[in-house]
């Protein structure tokens, strides 16, 4: 298959590093309207330079869409009417609106994915073979102040992955119920449940050190997770608790879950080429991800 990828800031650069690692990828084109930025990548990385998005369209079965948020929409839009698969990274839109106006566009023949990038994190799955029914899920994602990002608020920019795995994936077709919501553009927390489930996310870009975490309280187990490191722990209650002399003595039963380590959108990136080739639907849908824009929007 040959490979486009729209746009060459931080995420085009990681699509296209990774896109010419690999061996599906026969051929990988780029385009960006900087010339110098585009060149810079071809030459880094041996991609083709194209020096428009018709031009790569012609040449190529599937795309990356890497551009500012405000512009997910055109180009996506131009890609779909040129008949070309494409997986757009997060979010699918500017907003909820745009989104289900590109949805209505959509042919059933062709592959549209969001690019959701903590669904291909490895403790997400082995969380979710874990857990039956939790009473207790945190999630914190808190970031540095950065530059990088001007144009979303926190919410759509940090909190949005953690709704996607809320809403999509470990309560997928359930309703919340309860939602609570306090905040400003840089720091936010929501709070919701889903039937006996109480659900906490926190995000912020004025944090001093970087957090990708999760907990899981459920009977009998605790389970915290990072997502940065990839490592899982399980707390087990103990089998019996003591009491001497007023102080507590417990027997604690602590296992650190064997986990897969990989880089979360090389996983992405196959799963999208794979699903271009099979004709199937990629995991992470325009529908789910315009539900993720409603509640970021609702919240944020």
């Amino acid at each position: 298959m040959d490979i486009g990828v729209i746009g060459t800031g931080n995420m085009g650069r990681n699509h296209v590093r990774i896109y010419s690692e690999m061996r599906d990828a026969e051929a990988v084109y780029v385009y960006d309207p900087d010339e110098k930025a585009a060149k810079k990548m071809s030459d880094s990385f041996g991609t083709v330079t194209c020096d428009s998005i018709e031009s790569l369209l012609k040449k190529v079965d599937a795309v990356s869409i890497c551009v500012p948020t405000k512009y997910h929409f055109d180009v996506a839009k131009r890609v779909i009417e040129g008949k070309v698969s494409c997986l757009i990274e997060k979010p699918i839109a500017s907003d909820s609106k745009e989104g289900e106006r590109l949805l209505k566009i959509i042919p059933d023949y062709l592959v549209v994915g969001v690019g959701h990038i903590e669904r291909f994190n490895p403790i997400v799955g082995e969380i979710k073979n874990l857990i039956k029914n939790p009473r207790y899920i945190e999630i914190r994602r808190h970031n540095p102040a950065s530059s990088r990002i001007t144009d979303t608020g926190v919410v759509i920019d940090l909190m949005i992955h953690d709704i996607d795995l809320i809403w999509n994936y470990f309560f997928s077709g359930k309703q919340s119920s309860d939602l609570y919501s306090l905040g400003d553009n840089d720091l936010h927390k929501i709070i919701t449940k889903f039937d006996d489930c109480v659900v906490s996310l926190s995000a912020s870009r004025i944090a001093c050190r970087k957090m990708r975490t999760i907990h899981v309280e459920e009977g009998g187990i605790t389970i915290d997770g990072d997502f940065m490191n990839q490592e899982l722990y399980i707390y087990r209650k103990p089998e019996k608790y003591e009491v001497e002399n007023t102080r507590y003595a417990q027997e604690n039963i602590i296992e650190k879950v064997q986990v897969n380590k990989v880089e979360p959108l090389k996983v992405e990136l196959k799963t999208f080429i794979d699903c271009v080739k099979a004709e199937r639907q990629f995991p992470i849908t325009p529908e789910q991800a315009i539900l993720n824009l409603k509640i970021a929007e609702q919240n944020g």
